[in-house]
């Protein structure tokens, strides 16, 4: 989703645009969380200063990503969102980055065939995981030991994701155009007569 990377050096624009997004949201709070939201916000300066200080943690994203954000909170939650709780929500998600829920990534590098990094991955994710756990040990135990080593490498390489890391699969070497093959005595007799012709021996 666009604006998911903290920003920096905003122009008086962008932040009046972010203090309307934030604007936006306490407005979708009040709506939604009517009796909870005037007991944390009982008089104009309260509201005020929760705004600004909401406006000092969100101004690093963009405006759309903060309305995503207080939207997927009021989704997820019955109770008025903290602004730490809005924050985890300004990073982008898992599903966000195409990285798939840790048990179906374990099916994913159970099944691929050999050989592996040839197979196209829903992740790169998926295939380091699967390789940081080692394939015949995945292949040779039942599920219940091997998941939990897969799930736990793979949640290490997600947060790296999350952090902003590129991984990229392994390239693969690709074959000459021409193989050469040994000569058999025949062409090797044949090769050494047109050369001895050439050089009328």
């Amino acid at each position: 989703m666009k604006g998911s990377e903290p920003r920096k050096n905003l122009s008086d624009e962008q932040k009046d645009a972010v203090m309307d997004a934030v604007d936006r949201i306490f407005a979708e709070f009040e709506l939604v969380y009517h009796n909870q939201y005037c007991k944390a916000f009982p008089d104009a300066e309260k509201l005020g200063y929760a705004k600004k200080l909401w406006f000092g943690y969100l101004m690093e994203y963009s405006p759309e990503r903060i309305i995503h954000a207080a939207r997927t909170a009021i989704k997820n939650s019955e109770f008025l969102p903290t602004v730490k709780t809005l924050i985890s929500y300004c990073h982008p998600q898992p599903e966000e980055l195409g990285l798939p829920d840790p048990l179906t990534a374990y099916h994913e590098a159970c099944q691929a065939p050999s050989p592996r990094s040839e197979y196209q991955w829903s992740h790169p994710a998926v295939y380091y995981a699967g390789r940081e756990s080692d394939w015949f040990f995945l292949s040779s135990n039942p599920e219940s030991k091997a998941f939990p080593v897969f799930k736990r490498h793979y949640e290490q390489l997600c947060e790296r994701v999350l952090q902003g890391e590129k991984l990229e699969l392994p390239t693969t070497q690709a074959l000459p155009e021409e193989i050469n093959h040994p000569l058999s005595n025949a062409e090797r007799k044949e090769r050494l007569q047109v050369l001895r012709d050439k050089l009328d021996i």
